[in-house]
């Protein structure tokens, strides 16, 4: 038998975790998870397509080659980003000039820029028929709840987190779509707002794909995205990481490892044309550079 104090703390662990079950069965939504990622879905691509507000930010991409630091700016044309670090060491005058030329050549060649919005859009409709296809191409199941965290969801809500698999009845209408057939993870979804804070997932199989070209990924494949309210009451991509490895034209090999984190978003005007676009992160990456001197300076 258990000493007395023993008992005593068993019977509140006990009864701690009773209430801690009960709250998550009292947070779960009562609907289907399959319902709730489509109205969760539905939500996003409205947003994606109808942004309230748009943001200049920090990106910071690692991959074997490296890491690159740029600063973005979004606005109705196109995406203006501008390098500003490359293994977190400033641009070297060689290096500043060749960026400097380029952002030049958008500017004053207007088929470029054009191309550049295209890919853009091109880019985005395949996400977004990835988005749409969520709902039928997994089964869903409610796998508890987690909270929210800095550069995950909204701060001080809890999300839902969902277990995902293939539905072997899935149909994908194009290439665009196979990749989901092979797939499996799991989700977190803030249920007051419908929006997605994490898709974890991994493919279980080799599965083809296409994205303009023809190829597979191999068994193994993983990604990460996470998205979170970026304190204006908008949310973004905070995270981003995708280990996958295969071939395209089914001779050239595949190799993308990379981890992508989004940082220090602040809204811009309305109406942002692109070259202000540029003048904007020209005039933040010189804050940045005066900030740096200050630091050595005081060090």
């Amino acid at each position: 038998m258990l000493p007395s104090r023993a008992l005593s703390w068993a019977v509140r662990i006990t009864a701690a975790a009773i209430v801690s079950l009960y709250t998550q069965a009292a947070e779960i939504p009562a609907i289907q998870p399959t319902e709730l990622v489509r109205m969760t879905v539905n939500n996003e691509i409205t947003a994606s397509q109808k942004p309230s507000v748009r943001h200049m930010f920090e990106a910071r991409k690692e991959s074997a080659r490296g890491s690159q630091t740029k600063l973005y700016c979004e606005t109705e044309f196109a995406m203006a980003g501008m390098a500003i670090a490359f293994d977190d060491k400033p641009l070297s005058p060689q290096q500043r000039q060749a960026e400097e030329a380029r952002l030049n050549q958008l500017l004053k060649d207007p088929a470029e820029l054009a191309r550049k919005r295209q890919r853009e859009k091109d880019d985005a409709d395949r996400i977004n028929r990835i988005v749409r296809a969520m709902p039928d191409a997994f089964f869903y199941e409610y796998d508890g709840m987690e909270p929210s965290k800095p550069g995950l969801g909204k701060e001080g809500t809890s999300l839902v987190r969902l277990k995902f698999r293939p539905n072997p009845k899935y149909d994908p209408p194009t290439h665009v779509e196979q990749i989901l057939q092979g797939m499996q993870g799991h989700m977190l979804i803030d249920p007051k707002q419908h929006r997605i804070a994490r898709i974890d997932g991994t493919l279980l199989k080799d599965v083809g794909f296409g994205w303009g070209i023809l190829g597979h990924l191999d068994k193994g494949g993983h990604f990460l995205v996470e998205q979170a309210d970026v304190g204006d009451g908008s949310w973004d991509i905070a995270r981003m990481s995708i280990t996958f490895t295969g071939k395209i034209l089914l001779f050239k090999r595949l190799d993308m490892k990379s981890t992508e984190v989004f940082s220090e978003f602040r809204s811009v005007p309305v109406g942002l044309s692109f070259a202000q676009a540029i003048d904007l992160l020209k005039k933040q990456e010189a804050l940045l550079a005066e900030n740096r001197r200050t630091e050595t300076t005081r060090k």
